[in-house]
């Protein structure tokens, strides 16, 4: 349901949403409001939950101090990230954390009959399951992304073949660690807060090359977690040496076409986490 300013709608001095023919509805907030909404439009999700979102005009975005470090990022399994400057991010794994719960709530399921009020509660029951999942997934990205774009001038990650690891025995896992989620966070906040954002080619041999002298020692099975390079006799990590790779190649990049200094005007996301918990009351006519 989408309703504009013509429809008489408005937020009350309590906090509800008065609605059209509906009423007041109380409304968890996640952010104040920064102007008068203009629209807001109502949506179900298949958890059974409401969710709206209002159209403001807002001010430019916050221009963040201008920073000296370049940061790559390798993103695997084991852990969620591996940091140019050393830093280990740990996996939250939300899906197998509470895969027990999922199984037992989709056996509930399978075991109502088909058509009853009790299927329908059943199927609720999971897809909200499946929700808090993703919710956990989402903030945690979030959280993540934010931090690493105000704390560096440029931030470079592999592009990763994630179709291609979809379709083999580490489906879940990706599916888990949700990378291309996270990768466009990044994307979009680095536009946002004048950052410098670069994606370096799959293709780009990041594991191979010895992050110290440059020398290519060549293809590694996965297994080889710690090696030494035959040219110059440094021992690398692989992830560490990776992302270092990564973050070589990304102040060639900013070098080649300069940092960013004004942020972009860019739409914030349906799925943006938000800090504020209660608004300040306003009217939308």
């Amino acid at each position: 349901m989408r309703f504009t300013a013509n429809a008489r709608w408005s937020i009350t001095a309590g906090g509800k949403l008065r609605l059209p023919k509906i009423g007041d509805v109380k409304v968890k907030w996640s952010r104040t409001l920064p102007s008068t909404p203009s629209t807001v439009t109502v949506a179900k999700d298949s958890a059974g939950r409401y969710f709206a979102s209002l159209v403001v005009e807002s001010s430019p975005s916050e221009v963040l101090p201008q920073m000296t470090s370049e940061l790559g990022i390798d993103l695997g399994l084991g852990h969620f990230a591996v940091l140019s400057d050393g830093t280990r991010i740990d996996s939250p794994r939300f899906l197998r954390r509470a895969e027990k719960r999922l199984k037992k709530a989709q056996r509930a399921l399978s075991r109502k009959q088909k058509g009853s009020r009790n299927r329908d509660k059943a199927r609720i029951h999971v897809a909200r399951a499946h929700a808090r999942v993703a919710d956990a997934r989402r903030e945690f990205h979030h959280q993540l992304s934010t931090r690493l774009i105000r704390e560096n001038q440029a931030v470079a990650v592999e592009d990763l073949a994630v179709k291609g690891l979809a379709r083999t025995r580490l489906a879940k896992s990706v599916h888990d660690a949700g990378w291309s989620a996270f990768v466009a966070k990044l994307e979009y906040k680095a536009a946002r807060y004048g950052r410098t954002f670069i994606r370096i080619g799959r293709f780009e041999p990041t594991s191979q090359v010895c992050s110290v002298c440059g020398v290519k020692d060549g293809p590694k099975p996965l297994h080889v977690r710690v090696w030494t390079c035959r040219a110059c006799g440094a021992v690398l990590d692989r992830d560490i040496n990776a992302a270092v790779n990564v973050a070589k190649a990304a102040g060639l990049a900013v070098s080649a076409r300069g940092a960013q200094v004004r942020p972009e005007r860019v739409p914030a996301p349906r799925g943006e986490a938000g800090t504020h918990p209660t608004p300040q009351p306003s009217t939308a006519w």
